[in-house]
C-alpha cells in the first residue's frame, strides 16, 4: 500500500545575525544553512496496517507525512501511495486519502461542524445517501450526533479531533495519515479515540500511519513501529519487541514489611511506603526474585519489562552511542 524508497527532504535557510547589520547583511547574502529533515528513508506498509510513526519533536515524522499525502515535494527519493506519485496531485489519489494533523484544524471555525461535512460532501462529490448513512455511522460510532449543529469553536478539543476525524473519513479513503490525533485530550477522550480506529481498522481494513507522543496510543493500536531519530530510521519492528532488543534490565516491584537493603544484585529505584522498586539484570530475574522471597516478607510483587518510554530512549539515542 505504501512504499518508500531513499526519500530525503531538506531545507536551505539563511542564518540570520542579530541587529540591523546582520539584517542589512542577511538581504545582500548572507551565510546558507542547509536542515535535513528526511535522510533516505526505505521502508514498506501492507495494506490494512496500523504503524505507529515515532520519534522525538524534529526528528522528521511530521515532514515524511506531508511528503505521502502530496502536501510537500522531496529532495530526493521516491514514495508509491496505492501506486501513485503523492505529489503528483492527482485527484483519483486525493480521493482514496486523508491525513489529520492534531495542531491544525480542516473544520471551519465558525461554523456548525454540520455545515463543514457538507462542504466536504461536495468537494469530494458524495452522493446524498452515501454520505447520510457514512455519516450516520461515524457519528454513532464517535457518539457526536448530538453535536453536529454546534459552532465548531464551542465544542471541546476532544469533540473538535472526533469531528476532524469523522470529516477525514467521510469519503471513505483506503489510507489515513493521523499526525497527533489525540494530543492535548484528556484520557478518556484518548481512549474513545483508540476504540474507535482500532473497530475501524478492523471493519474497513483502512490502512493507517499513526505518529504520537503517547504510547498508550502505540501500544494500544499498533503491532509495528517505525522510528526515527533525526531523519534517519533506526528501528522498524514489532512494538513488543523494542525493550526486548534494546534493554536487557527488568523491574521487580515488591511490598513488604521490612525494609529492603542495597546488594550487588539489583539497582534500589525508589523506596517508599513500604513499596520497593528494583532494577535488575534480566537473565538473573528467577534467582533473584527466589532470593528476596527468602529474606524478606513479601505481601506483593510483580515483574516487569523496562518501561517503553526508555527502550524508545535509547532508540532515540542509539546513534550518538
Amino acid at each position: 500500500m505504501i512504499k518508500v524508497t531513499e526519500l530525503e527532504k531538506s531545507f536551505v535557510y539563511k542564518k540570520k545575525e542579530l541587529g540591523l547589520k546582520g539584517s542589512l547583511r542577511n538581504f545582500v547574502g548572507g551565510t546558507k544553512e542547509t536542515k535535513i529533515a528526511v535522510n533516505n528513508i526505505s521502508f514498506e506498509i501492507e495494506a490494512g496496517e496500523i504503524v505507529g510513526f515515532l520519534g522525538p519533536n524534529g526528528a522528521g515524522k511530521t515532514t515524511t507525512l506531508k511528503m505521502l499525502s502530496g502536501i510537500m515535494f522531496p529532495t530526493s527519493g521516491s514514495a508509491h501511495v496505492m501506486g501513485f506519485i503523492p505529489w503528483d496531485g492527482k485527484n483519483e489519489f486525493k480521493r482514496q486519502i486523508s491525513i489529520v494533523l492534531g495542531q491544525k484544524n480542516q473544520l471551519w471555525w465558525d461554523l456548525p461542524a454540520n455545515e463543514s461535512l457538507y462542504l466536504n460532501k461536495c468537494i469530494y462529490g458524495i452522493d446524498d445517501d452515501s454520505y447520510r448513512r457514512t455519516l450516520d455511522e461515524l457519528c454513532e460510532l464517535l457518539d457526536v450526533k448530538e453535536l453536529l449543529d454546534v459552532q465548531v469553536r464551542n465544542l471541546s478539543l476532544g469533540e473538535r479531533m472526533k469531528m476532524e476525524l469523522v470529516a477525514a473519513l467521510l469519503h471513505k479513503p483506503k489510507v489515513i495519515f493521523l499526525d497527533e490525533p489525540t494530543i492535548g485530550l484528556d484520557i478518556f477522550a484518548q481512549k474513545k479515540i483508540r476504540d474507535f480506529l482500532n473497530y475501524y481498522n478492523r471493519q474497513k481494513k483502512i490502512t493507517i500511519m499513526l505518529t504520537s507522543h503517547y504510547l498508550e496510543d502505540i501500544e494500544a493500536l499498533c503491532r509495528r513501529t517505525i522510528v526515527i531519530n533525526h531523519g534517519n530510521i533506526v528501528y522498524d519492528g514489532a512494538i513488543a519487541a523494542v525493550n526486548e532488543k534494546f534493554t536487557n534490565r527488568k523491574i521487580i516491584k515488591i511490598q513488604t514489611l521490612d525494609t529492603v537493603a542495597a546488594s550487588p544484585y539489583w539497582e534500589i529505584r525508589t523506596s517508599e511506603a513500604g513499596t520497593t522498586v528494583l532494577e535488575v539484570d534480566k537473565k538473573n530475574t528467577n534467582e533473584i526474585m527466589g532470593a528476596l522471597l527468602k529474606k524478606y516478607t513479601i505481601k506483593d510483587f510483580s515483574v516487569e519489562n523496562i518501561p517503553l518510554e526508555e527502550g524508545l530512549e535509547k532508540l532515540y539515542t542509539r546513534e550518538k552511542n
